[in-house]
């Protein structure tokens, strides 16, 4: 087991039963501090278990969950306090104000009038509700319940923020919002972020590291790259492009590069077919020869790919 500075969450052979069903199945997870780590998997893989075991809200059969070196079973109230959760379905009181819901947070964490009235402002603005803040919370759109849902994590300053699906049901505007405010987060107040999340593309688009879970198992963790490298191995590359003018010299010209196995057409696109990534390369090549590269995409990388031939393996 890691001990100290570098991971602010660790399991070590972390395991939940309920009679003959393991949820969670022998998880080892580390989480560094700084990063955004993304849980993924299907309903019912296991992700929320994990989140609760974490949060010291459910025992485990067997195992243990610590943040910052505190077992969550041992030392509920201590890991509670430095941990602020976003479950997938936040709850407000829909007749009280934006900031009279903070209010009652702030009070129930012992802040006294002037420092609540502080922090609230301070997290308010941070979730860009200040303008909003003084609306009942039933006029509230999901996306801006849930931008209020964080400012409610912030106002205990929590070093690990856990948010549990918390882009569903929310319009494409308030979702782009609310990943940029996750980002922010961790890049610029350098809080751990962990999400639970089936949504592949979002979490691509935020997770320093993703974990892929599937029936309680952890499958896969690291980096997009990572993984990739560890699935695609031995695999020859798929690289798409198109470029002007579009001519059979084209097709030779690739064909002609090192390393490329095979060029066909598809649709107005070439794919080529590589030992390597060839992309630098190709562009100096192409404009070499007077081409006009109009697009350019190494394929296989995407998370969605990565999850799918996972999954598929599994």
């Amino acid at each position: 087991m890691t001990t100290g500075t570098k991971y602010l969450v660790e399991t070590v052979n972390l395991t939940k039963k309920y009679g003959d069903l393991t949820a969670v199945d022998n998880l080892n997870l580390e989480v560094e501090k700084g990063t955004i780590f993304g849980l993924l998997g299907p309903n019912g893989a296991g992700k929320t278990t994990t989140i609760l075991m974490i949060l010291g809200l459910t025992e485990p059969t067997s195992g243990k969950a610590l943040v910052a070196d505190h077992d969550a079973t041992r030392n509920p109230l201590v890991v509670k306090s430095m941990v602020g959760y976003l479950p997938d379905n936040v709850g407000f009181y829909q007749e009280l104000t934006g900031r009279e819901n903070l209010y009652y947070t702030a009070a129930l964490n012992g802040l006294d009038k002037d420092e609540a009235e502080k922090r609230i402002t301070e997290a308010l603005e941070r979730v860009n509700l200040l303008e909003a803040a003084d609306r009942r919370v039933g006029e509230y759109s999901r996306g801006m319940r849930q931008r209020l849902g964080i400012a409610d994590v912030l106002l205990k300053d929590p070093q690990l923020i856990i948010l549990d699906e918390p882009t569903l049901g929310i319009d494409p505007e308030g979702v782009r919002e609310l990943l940029d405010l996750i980002k922010s987060l961790a890049r610029d107040d350098n809080k751990t972020v962990l999400i639970s999340s089936h949504l592949l593309h979002q979490v691509q688009d935020i997770c320093d590291k993703v974990g892929i879970f599937v029936d309680g198992k952890l499958i896969a963790s690291g980096t997009i790259d990572e993984l990739a490298e560890q699935i695609f191995k031995g695999q020859p590359l798929r690289l798409e492009i198109k470029a002007d003018p579009d001519e059979e010299a084209l097709i030779e010209l690739c064909k002609g590069i090192n390393t490329v196995q095979d060029v066909k057409r598809q649709g107005d696109l070439l794919v080529l077919s590589c030992e390597r990534d060839i992309r630098q390369e190709l562009v100096k090549c192409l404009a070499e020869k007077g081409y006009n590269l109009l697009h350019l995409h190494l394929k296989g990388f995407t998370l969605d790919d990565i999850y799918r031939r996972y999954f598929q393996k599994e």
